[in-house]
């Protein structure tokens, strides 16, 4: 299993204590369990059917509270209730039109976390289509109107990323 995002990590401080926290486009969960170990009531959400089954698979193995639901995202069919999370996570995965259902589906006081490539990652490898590449400064205008509480881009552990920490005021 893969470590969870170091941005995620570093900005443990400005999440919420508790409550019931979102990682949308899980993949294998890295970010699902280290919230679960850390007490939150985890959603995970991802198309991929076989990552979701053995995200549920390690859940029930280490007594985890993780639901992990295969979602397309992309569908355009509403999946998210408005204000039923006090934590999203998001990290490597755009999808542009998904941002006012994030933004929505916060609780008052809730927090965004998002960190995703930007168009200088082509340069890199992949991704390289501009559709999962942010522009520069895009990602702080995408979670309007959350507050930015922390926010980076540029370089970092080998990648071309823009990250921010957003509260629902």
């Amino acid at each position: 299993m893969n470590a969870p995002s170091a941005w995620l990590v570093d900005n443990r401080a400005l999440l919420p204590r508790e409550g019931a926290a979102l990682d949308v486009a899980s993949g294998s969960g890295r970010h699902a369990i280290w919230l679960a170990e850390r007490g939150f009531r985890t959603t995970a959400i991802d198309r991929d059917a076989d990552a979701i089954a053995r995200l549920a698979d390690v859940a029930i193995t280490r007594a985890l509270s993780i639901n992990a639901l295969v979602v397309d995202l992309e569908n355009g069919k509403p999946f998210l209730t408005p204000g039923t999370f006090d934590l999203i996570v998001v990290v490597h995965y755009l999808h542009r039109p998904l941002f006012p259902a994030l933004v929505s589906a916060l609780h008052p006081g809730g927090v965004l976390v998002y960190e995703t490539f930007t168009r200088a990652q082509a340069a890199r490898g992949k991704p390289t289509n501009p559709a999962f590449l942010l522009e520069p400064g895009e990602l702080v205008t995408l979670v309007a109107p959350l507050a930015v509480v922390a926010a980076r881009e540029g370089d970092f552990d080998n990648r071309s990323v823009a990250s921010v920490v957003a509260v629902k005021r």
